[in-house]
């Protein structure tokens, strides 16, 4: 059984920083893309950042300059350092990752998220 397990969120003033983490455990092969998505109130999920394998990123507008992804390949953990944050930035922050697994028959690639972890930034 494969899971994501994140781990850093809470409550910080505006202009704050936060850094979440989030390890894959289980029987893995390989991870491809991994990425924190966030999802405030009655919105819709979104894409925060994104890293390849080979630490290429992708972040979206809100979180330029401000956000950075990494990873570290060898623990299977993605990070997600957050700073200068805005209350806007209020919302659960879930994992998600592309990881390559035992089906049985075969391997294949399938998309996992973790539970999510809050976090709350005050005005």
């Amino acid at each position: 059984q494969v899971q994501l397990v994140e781990s850093g969120g809470g409550l910080v003033q505006t202009g704050g920083s936060l850094r979440l983490s989030c390890a894959a455990a289980g029987r893995i092969f390989s991870i491809d893309v991994m990425g924190w998505y966030r999802q405030a109130p009655g919105k819709q999920r979104e894409l925060v950042a994104s890293i390849t394998p080979g630490g290429s990123t992708n972040y979206a507008d809100s979180a330029k300059g401000r956000f950075t992804i990494s990873r570290d390949n060898a623990r299977n953990t993605v990070y997600l350092q957050m700073n200068r944050l805005k209350p806007e930035d209020t919302a659960v922050y879930y994992c998600n990752a592309d990881i390559l697994v035992d089906v049985g028959a075969s391997i294949k690639y399938i998309n996992y998220w973790g539970q999510g972890t809050q976090v709350t930034v005050s005005s």
